[in-house]
């Protein structure tokens, strides 16, 4: 049986985006849509972007942007919003036709901040990092890593792990489906733009 994942990160509170994306996946039947946190921060929309979000029962994990929110709610927004924030995980897991899944926002185990950018502004593959980050998930039993924050569009092997990042659904105008058992990605261009593998070089190379 082949299991279908709608994946989507790095909304930043713009709505129709993530709207598209959302439709992409109910047109493809997706059985499972996974965010990876940053749904707050840039944009204007955050309470449209989290209605969205519950009203799609997509499964959410906060990022940085989300926990500034929720840790400075009397600056926030509206109480839905707040609870919605308040009950996000940090990570989140599961296994699937038995791949064990793991989501986290920038990097495992619970980092919100320090991303793996495997790309450079020309949007080829640093060899250098993509050494280095193999290197570093080689302790972990995973088979698939989701995460966002690096506004980086990916799915690359790292070892044992494939690492994808569906890229932001704003910035990169990206969505991604992964397939499983057989791991396969598609990546799926939103709101008619061309993708953009990599938005924002200067401030994401941290």
């Amino acid at each position: 049986m082949t299991v279908k994942i709608g994946l989507i990160s790095d909304i930043h509170a713009a709505a129709a985006p993530l709207q598209e994306a959302l439709t992409v996946f109910e047109q493809e039947r997706v059985d499972l849509v996974l965010c990876g946190g940053d749904i707050a921060g840039y944009g204007t929309e955050l309470e449209p972007s989290v209605e969205l979000l519950i009203d799609s029962g997509c499964t959410t994990i906060l990022g940085n942007h989300d926990l500034w929110i929720k840790n400075n709610q009397a600056d926030g927004p509206g109480k839905e919003v707040a609870t919605y924030f308040s009950d996000l995980p940090v990570t989140w897991e599961s296994t699937i036709e038995g791949k064990r899944i793991f989501m986290v926002h920038a990097s495992p185990p619970r980092s919100m901040n320090r991303g793996i950018t495997l790309l450079d502004q020309y949007e080829q593959i640093l060899s250098e990092a993509k050494e280095r980050w193999t290197r570093e998930l080689a302790g972990y039993g995973f088979d698939v890593l989701i995460v966002g924050h690096t506004h980086q569009v990916l799915a690359e092997q790292l070892g044992n792990i494939l690492v994808v990042n569906p890229g932001s659904t704003v910035f990169n105008h990206t969505c991604a489906i992964l397939s499983l058992p057989d791991l396969e990605v598609q990546i799926i261009s939103l709101s008619g733009k061309k993708p953009r593998k990599v938005w924002h070089w200067g401030m994401m190379t941290h």
